[in-house]
């Protein structure tokens, strides 16, 4: 059976590329800003900027054609969402959220979860750390169920 993928939305700086690489198991290497979309194994990872920006959904729309799986991510530093309302609900895929960054300091989960409800009404939500790697492997498991 041939396997899906997942394409990774959120904003620019939101942890999104760092995300992807721990999910594929690099557990030491380090991101860079992605620039265009970026296939890598079973992972689509979006530039920050095409979530940021109204006129780029048309592009996220016909990637999500790709995937079977959508991670929306929600950086629990921020104090704002950049996605509309429902917008998961504007995808034909399983809908995942995952919240970013909890060990920061400066990290207001309960915040990050009103804002990530907003666009994402029902499913899942994940709290990840890239750095602790909490949440990683569940996150994994589940994506990974769906895709098979």
């Amino acid at each position: 059976m041939k396997r899906g993928k997942v394409l990774i939305i959120g904003p620019v700086g939101s942890g999104k590329s760092t995300l992807a690489k721990r999910l594929l198991g690099e557990e030491h290497s380090s991101a860079k800003k992605t620039q265009s979309l970026e296939y890598a194994n079973w992972i689509i990872d979006s530039p920050g900027e095409y979530s940021q920006n109204p006129m780029y959904y048309r592009t996220l729309m016909a990637t999500a054609l790709e995937a079977k799986v959508l991670l929306i991510i929600q950086d629990a530093t921020r104090k704002d969402s950049t996605l509309p309302p429902n917008f998961a609900s504007g995808f034909p895929l399983t809908p995942i959220g995952v919240i970013t960054k909890i060990d920061h300091p400066n990290a207001d989960i309960e915040t990050a979860t009103r804002l990530l409800r907003t666009v994402l009404p029902i499913g899942d939500i994940y709290f990840t750390s890239s750095v602790t790697l909490a949440g990683i492997m569940e996150l994994k498991e589940r994506i990974l169920s769906y895709l098979s």
